[in-house]
């Protein structure tokens, strides 16, 4: 195998343009075994893969520098830069991150994986080697389906007027996750059909030096154009036609569903006995197309991410003018939804809990200040075994502690379809839901709360000494805790369940003081500026004791969740031991 040659960028020099060919189809073949076996993005690392061999062929890696968007593209990257048996050895699949990571290679100079940053933090590179007199060429690689990010936008505004080196290549396959959405993607279709010749050009106009390749994945072509820039004293754009998913037919055809799959996605074979089951996905949507048909100011808005609430192009669909996709644009998304509720209508966002921190000044300034009535759902939020750049343990600070926002956490079903409802009718406030993450839980029982009384806790089952609070996706391990400690210490503690992040039941938690020593907080979070705090500060001036339990403040980076669970004393043996050691120096308890 050519691929057997290459363990630096630099071996590329070796090879003959046709074994270049080869290299891309044994690449190709890797990524595709790969993937497939671990999961991971298929679509984004096929398309870019001649491109990639392209760009280390001509360039002198890691001198030159390569930045590199959302990283969804970067597995050719590290099969050049040394790090191949990640891709070729299955007993080594697991040891690289899916995303450029410096601690791995110097041939990555940041850990990303969020989008639309590569030209922001291009031009901060090309600018510190400016200021030290070097020479190196700097080059972004950055998607058409980022460039409908802010950033993006911010990035290109500064970069076009350096005054020095600094290459784009603009990877456009016409494709976002779904579909591209906004007025960019005209000009890019019309760039693309004139061959790069229109009059309109969105990058000219902003003072770039332009080219355009159609052939995208040909190696040749690439070589070419990459060399006409090398070493170029001025910024420029090279805007690459290529295919997402190319080489595997079925990606060609099924774009969105191939760019990110699960393990064993090819190998699945197709049941005529498919078996639909119920999740917060499926009962979210139902809710919404009901919601929609009943009232036609309803609206659903989702910033380029569908796939993450089940949002399939059939329901997109049915919604019809009722759905906007955004973008990578989170910041419009919470900026407009204030605008629409101010203005009559009722938004619904859905958004990942990873990438509310792109919003937090929209939800500030726009949102919360202006006390506009938005429903946010926020889906799989929660701790968890993902990537450093996909961690969703924030969203609680980060949202909670905005003034006039109601946070909600239900524990299942019927609470969930009950914070909809009063979310969706209601018109005094910003509401936030976190939408359970995991199965489905169904407790038969309707949800009769009035969520217009805020921050009232329900106390599920009564009790003394200790009382435990589950929060949302918690509330289960608040059950087993209150289980084990009544077997192993024979404390028969209160069970409660807040429903409310944003704020604290103070008449309840004045009551427990009469019968109570200990206070449990639970939160799938992190506990820094969490709800947990929130209770600890108002018995801060009293004898209660408060344990807080909930993730570290840390970026962790693919470790298990059994792992994190034992870190961070969640599981209800742990738990336990705490309370017997606080329980111990208590005189009532002995």
């Amino acid at each position: 195998m050519i691929l057997d040659k290459i363990n630096m960028p630099q071996d590329l020099q070796a090879l003959s343009k046709e074994e270049l060919n080869t290299l891309a189809d044994e690449m190709r073949e890797v990524i595709i075994k790969k993937v497939n076996t671990t999961g991971g993005h298929m679509g984004p690392n096929l398309g870019i893969i001649e491109a990639t061999i392209a760009l280390h062929y001509v360039f002198n890696s890691p001198v030159d520098k390569f930045v590199f968007d959302v990283s969804h593209q970067c597995y050719p990257h590290k099969i050049i830069t040394g790090r191949k048996e990640g891709f070729t050895n299955p007993d080594k699949y697991l040891e690289y991150t899916g995303y450029t990571a410096p601690e791995e290679s110097e041939h990555d100079l940041f850990k990303v994986g969020h989008t639309s940053t590569s030209v922001s933090l291009a031009v901060g590179v090309a600018k510190a080697r400016d200021l030290r007199g070097g020479k190196e060429n700097v080059v972004a690689i950055i998607g058409d389906g980022s460039l409908s990010g802010g950033e993006a936008y911010e990035g290109l505004n500064n970069a076009a007027i350096l005054g020095s080196n600094i290459i784009i290549v603009v990877n456009d396959n016409d494709m976002s996750i779904a579909e591209n959405y906004g007025g960019l993607y005209k000009n890019l279709k019309q760039l693309r059909e004139t061959k790069g010749m229109d009059s309109c050009n969105f990058f000219k106009a902003l003072g770039f030096d332009y080219c355009y390749v159609e052939e995208g994945n040909n190696i040749k072509k690439l070589i070419e154009a990459f060399n006409r820039y090398k070493d170029v004293s001025h910024p420029a754009v090279v805007h690459i036609h290529t295919k997402k998913g190319n080489g595997l037919k079925v990606a060609e055809i099924n774009k969105e569903a191939f760019h990110w799959i699960m393990p064993g996605t090819l190998d699945a074979k197709e049941s005529e006995n498919v078996i639909v089951t119920e999740d917060y996905n499926s009962i979210t949507n139902e809710f919404l197309l009901n919601s929609v048909e009943k009232d036609s100011s309803v609206v659903v808005i989702n910033a380029g991410t569908p796939g993450v609430f089940g949002f399939t192009k059939e329901f997109r669909t049915k919604l019809g003018e009722n759905y906007v996709d955004v973008g990578i644009a989170e910041e419009h998304a919470v900026a407009s939804s204030s605008a629409l509720a101010k203005s009559g209508a009722k938004p619904v966002f859905a958004v990942m809990s990873s990438f509310i921190q792109r919003t937090y000044d929209q939800m500030s300034q726009d949102l919360c200040l202006n006390n506009s009535p938005v429903t946010m759902l926020v889906y799989w939020g929660g701790i968890s075994s993902a990537d450093a750049t996909h961690l969703c343990v924030f969203d609680i600070p980060l949202i909670s502690n905005i003034p006039n926002m109601v946070y909600l956490a239900p524990t299942c079903k019927e609470e969930y379809i009950a914070m909809l409802n009063w979310s969706l009718k209601q018109t005094k406030h910003p509401v936030a839901i976190r939408v359970p993450a995991g199965s489905l839980i169904t407790r038969g029982v309707t949800d009769n709360t009035d969520y217009s009384v805020l921050n009232k806790y329900k106390v599920e089952k009564s009790g003394e000494k200790v009382a435990i609070m589950g929060l949302g996706t918690f509330y289960e391990l608040a059950e087993e805790v209150k289980q084990e400690l009544k077997s192993v210490m024979g404390i028969d503690a209160t069970l409660i369940n807040p429903k409310f992040i944003t704020g604290i039941d103070e008449e309840l938690l004045e009551n427990l003081k009469q019968n109570h020593e200990l206070v449990i907080t639970l939160e799938d979070g992190v506990l820094d500026g969490g709800f947990g705090e929130k209770i600890a500060r108002f018995y801060g001036n009293s004898d209660m004791k408060v344990l807080n339990y909930g993730a570290k403040k840390e970026f962790t980076d693919r470790v298990s969740i059994d792992e994190l669970y034992k870190r961070y004393h969640l599981t209800k043996e742990l738990i336990c031991e705490d309370v017997m050691k606080v329980m111990k120096k208590s005189v009532n308890y002995l």
